[in-house]
C-alpha cells in the first residue's frame, strides 16, 4: 500500500487507498481483519475520525468504527466513486438509529424506521420538575384525609408531591415483585403516567392508551399484557366496578393510603399483575 510522504502509516485518507486495502482484506478471507496490521490501523483511524460524530449522538467513538467496519465490508464500499463518502453517510445513519433508539427505548432496528422515529424521547415520570397531581385532576386527592384528626397538622404540597412519586414507584416495585423485568416495568408504568399527566380525566387516558398500539411497539408488549396492565395501573373503567378496588386501579389505590404490603395480599390483584407478564397469556387476545 502506498504511504504518504514522511510518514509510516498508510494514507487512508486517500480513497484509493482504501479501495486497495478494502479489495485486498475482502481477497484474503474473513479472518483477515483479524490479524492484518493495517487493518487494524484503520479502525484506529476510523475511531478517531467519527469520534466527533459518536460524541454528538452520545456514543463512543469505537460504536462509531464499528459502524464503519460493518460499513467497509461491503461491495458497495469497494465499488464506489468515494467510499469515505458512503462510509461516512453509514456511521452517520447508524449514530442517530443509536440515539434514537436510547431515546425511544426501542431496538436499533426500530428506531431506523419512521414509524418509530417521529416519536419524541420516551420521557420518565421521575424526570418533570411537577409532581402528576399538577396535571392530573384525578390525583388532587389528599392522601391522608381519612387518617387525620382534627387535631393534625394540615398536609403540605411536598407531602403531596412525596405521596404521588411514592405510589408510582411502589406500582413498579409491585409489578417488579410479581414477575414483570424491572427495566420493562418501570418504562411502560412511567409511560402511561406520562400519558396519565396529559389527559383530562383517567378514562380518556385509559382509552387512549389502550388504543396506542405505537407505545405497544415501542414497549414490545403484547397486547394481552399491555391491557391488563393499563386495567391494573388505572383502574377497570366499567361501571360496575365503580367505587370498588378494580375499578380504582392501583395508582389510586396507593395514593388514598393503602400500603403495598397490604395490596401483595389482594390474591385477585397478585393474580391480575402475574397473569400480565409478557409470555404468560401468549395466544390469547384481549
Amino acid at each position: 500500500m502506498s504511504q504518504h510522504p514522511h510518514t509510516n502509516r498508510p494514507g487512508f485518507e486517500n480513497s484509493e487507498n482504501l479501495r486497495i486495502l478494502l479489495n485486498r482484506l475482502h481477497d484474503a478471507g474473513a479472518h483477515a481483519w483479524q490479524s492484518d496490521a493495517d487493518a487494524a490501523a484503520l479502525m484506529r483511524h476510523a475511531a478517531t475520525k467519527y469520534a466527533a460524530l459518536a460524541r454528538k449522538h452520545g456514543l463512543d467513538p469505537w460504536e462509531a468504527a464499528a459502524a464503519a467496519f460493518e460499513a467497509m465490508r461491503t461491495p458497495a464500499v469497494r465499488r464506489a466513486d468515494d467510499p469515505w463518502a458512503v462510509i461516512t453517510r453509514a456511521v452517520q445513519v447508524t449514530c442517530i438509529a443509536e440515539d434514537r433508539a436510547n431515546g425511544l427505548l426501542c431496538s436499533v432496528h426500530q428506531a431506523r424506521r419512521p414509524r418509530y422515529s417521529s416519536f419524541h424521547d420516551a420521557e420518565r415520570f421521575s424526570d418533570r420538575e411537577n409532581p402528576l397531581s399538577d396535571y392530573h385532576p384525578a390525583f388532587h386527592v389528599d392522601p391522608f384525609e381519612n387518617d387525620h384528626s382534627e387535631d393534625d397538622e394540615p398536609v403540605s404540597e411536598d407531602d403531596r408531591s412525596t405521596g404521588v412519586g411514592s405510589a408510582v414507584e411502589d406500582t413498579i416495585v409491585l409489578f417488579c415483585l410479581l414477575g414483570w423485568e424491572p427495566e420493562l416495568a418501570h418504562a411502560a408504568i412511567d409511560y402511561v403516567c406520562a400519558r396519565l399527566a396529559e389527559s383530562a380525566s383517567r378514562a380518556g387516558a385509559y382509552e387512549s392508551l389502550r388504543r396506542d398500539r405505537h407505545a405497544r411497539a415501542l414497549l414490545d408488549l403484547p397486547a394481552p399484557s399491555w391491557y391488563r396492565l393499563l386495567r391494573i395501573v388505572l383502574g377497570s373503567q366499567d361501571t360496575a366496578h365503580t367505587g370498588t378496588n378494580a375499578g380504582r386501579g392501583v395508582l389510586l389505590r396507593l395514593l388514598i393510603g393503602e400500603p403495598l404490603q397490604h395490596l401483595l395480599t389482594d390474591e385477585d390483584l397478585v393474580l391480575s399483575v402475574s397473569l400480565a407478564v409478557p409470555g404468560v397469556l401468549r395466544g390469547r387476545s384481549e
